[in-house]
């Protein structure tokens, strides 16, 4: 469990980060943000970079564990996909500072966290390639999809949304994400799948 501590001076740092830019914060304005002393932040963190890696971590780590759970739970591939979108959609809104801060400062992580993330990220994207491939074998999905470049094309298009989303837009985020499924599955269902029982009760869903 993430102590209260470790917790402020992970939103305090996001914050911060998000508005000045990693370099443009010490650990000092951290620390005097929280209220604490640097060895109450050494305590938690060996390095300011350390808790980039943090921030960066805890939304790839959410989206991971949530595509890794519809895929150990539903048999079906359309299924399974549906989850994972909106699961995917969802960040942006849940995480919507960790996001910014990931784009903008990413650059500045240490090879070795750089390393971790993108293990988590190939994870991700092999998981959403292998639905794509049983959804192919089980023919739900159209023979002629690749795999692998249709779901380049789904991250692709889901990680856009970081450009444009407002959380003051005029569609909550379970609106797009019901937008996205929709359209991305109209693209990889065979054309009877999207009559199918499945895909009928996922509407209505």
């Amino acid at each position: 469990m993430i102590s209260d501590l470790r917790e402020k001076i992970i939103q305090s740092a996001l914050l911060q980060f998000e508005e000045k830019g990693f370099h443009g914060v010490s650990v000092n304005e951290i620390v005097t943000s929280v209220g604490t002393s640097k060895g109450g932040f050494y305590h938690h963190f060996s390095a300011k970079d350390e808790l980039l890696f943090v921030i960066h971590d805890i939304f790839i780590s959410y989206v991971l564990e949530k595509a890794t759970i519809a895929y150990q739970t539903y048999e079906s591939p359309t299924k399974r996909l549906q989850l994972i979108i909106k699961e995917f959609v969802s960040v942006f809104d849940r995480y919507k500072p960790h996001i910014s801060v990931f784009y903008q400062e990413s650059i500045y992580l240490r090879p070795e966290y750089e390393t971790l993330i993108k293990d988590k990220r190939d994870q991700f994207k092999r998981i959403v390639t292998d639905t794509i491939m049983e959804g192919k074998e089980c023919k739900e999905f159209r023979q002629e999809l690749s795999p692998d470049i249709t779901g380049m094309a789904i991250l692709g298009m889901v990680n856009w949304t970081y450009k444009w989303y407002k959380q003051s837009g005029t569609k909550t985020i379970e609106e797009i994400g019901d937008e996205f499924v929709d359209l991305i599955l109209h693209s990889v269902l065979k054309v009877e799948s999207l009559s199918s029982a499945i895909y009928q009760d996922l509407l209505i869903k």
